[in-house]
């Protein structure tokens, strides 16, 4: 094992997958000499040269077609979207042609393409660029969603998407990317449909995803002493969501907090707590909490944007309340 940080796993699996399979691309802004906007492509254009690194316009919609298209015809395109507020610009794409095109022609092309995008909030960015859009995926028939949180997770999930035939939908994290973590010194992968228990507890279970699962398992650690022992799991997968996971935790504990970087009206945790309701409503000894985002559009100043996003004392006080539930 190594320690390594997000940027550097999400690098490495791209890298490696370059290497290993000459069909494999990457396509969008900046990702050439400049190494993309979070510095996560560096090296790359260098070492695989303008036929692999397919540097673009600022024409979202324009260069998701030409990755759909790409895919369809043999090649392995990993897009990238600089932010993930800039989704919006290739949506149409990736829910009427990329989640679509292998059902509506009887399954006679696959479109084996992964679309990397950076969400979430890092310190002022504004109400442009710094939104978790997480919800706008879930929902759309066809593709997969993954929301790693951990460097480890982040290499062997992003190696498991470019192999896989069906597109992929890899959300990074802008305040993820200078964190550290260990992962396996050989090559690795991860399945695309599994939640991960990243600590085991018996009161009551913290579900959460992305920049959220640090937070956490900070609150874990730090009502511990205090009498308090959580269950931390990570959602991992978006789409599909891995029920038989969350269902066991719910099950074992009676008592679940969501916990999103995402707006709470509309979110994964909705439908997270939504199953929950419908499957395991008599282990329930408490209402589901879901602690998110304000439903407002995220202000740059820094102050707002800590009262706007979940903080851990938001977490805490969820807590609190949910064992006082009688």
């Amino acid at each position: 094992m190594r320690e390594v940080f997000y940027s550097k796993a999400v690098n490495e699996a791209l890298d490696e997958e370059l290497s290993r399979d000459s069909s494999v691309i990457m396509i969008g802004e900046d990702i050439g000499c400049y190494g993309g906007a979070f510095g996560v492509s560096k090296g790359l254009w260098e070492k695989y040269g303008a036929e692999r690194i397919w540097e673009t316009p600022i024409s979202e919609g324009s260069f998701t077609g030409i990755a759909v298209g790409a895919a369809m015809m043999g090649m392995r395109p990993i897009l990238e979207i600089m932010f993930m507020d800039f989704v919006a610009l290739a949506l149409d794409q990736m829910m009427n042609s990329a989640g679509k095109l292998h059902y509506m022609y009887g399954e006679q092309v696959t479109v084996p393409m992964v679309l990397r995008t950076p969400g979430g909030a890092k310190g002022g960015y504004g109400p442009s660029h710094s939104q978790m859009l997480s919800n706008l995926f879930v929902g759309i028939p066809g593709l997969k969603v993954v929301a790693p949180s951990t460097p480890m997770q982040a290499k062997g999930l992003l190696k498991a998407a470019i192999r896989d035939p069906n597109p992929v939908v890899f959300i990074e994290n802008k305040r993820l990317y200078p964190q550290k973590g260990e992962i396996p010194d050989g090559e690795y992968l991860l399945p695309l449909d599994k939640a991960e228990v990243l600590s085991e507890g018996t009161d009551i279970t913290l579900i959460s995803y992305s920049s959220m699962t640090p937070v956490c398992l900070a609150v874990k650690n730090a009502l511990k002493p205090h009498g308090i022992n959580l269950e931390v799991v990570d959602l991992v997968s978006l789409q599909p969501l891995d029920t038989d996971t969350i269902f066991a935790s719910v099950r074992k504990t009676g008592r679940v907090v969501i916990v999103e970087e995402a707006c709470l009206t509309g979110g994964v945790g909705g439908e997270v707590s939504a199953l929950i309701a419908e499957h395991c409503l008599d282990s329930l000894e408490a209402p589901v909490i879901r602690v998110g985002a304000a439903d407002v559009p995220i202000p740059s100043s820094l102050d707002l944007e800590k009262i706007v996003l979940p903080q851990a004392d938001d977490i805490v006080q969820a807590v609190k309340r949910i064992r006082e539930w009688t």
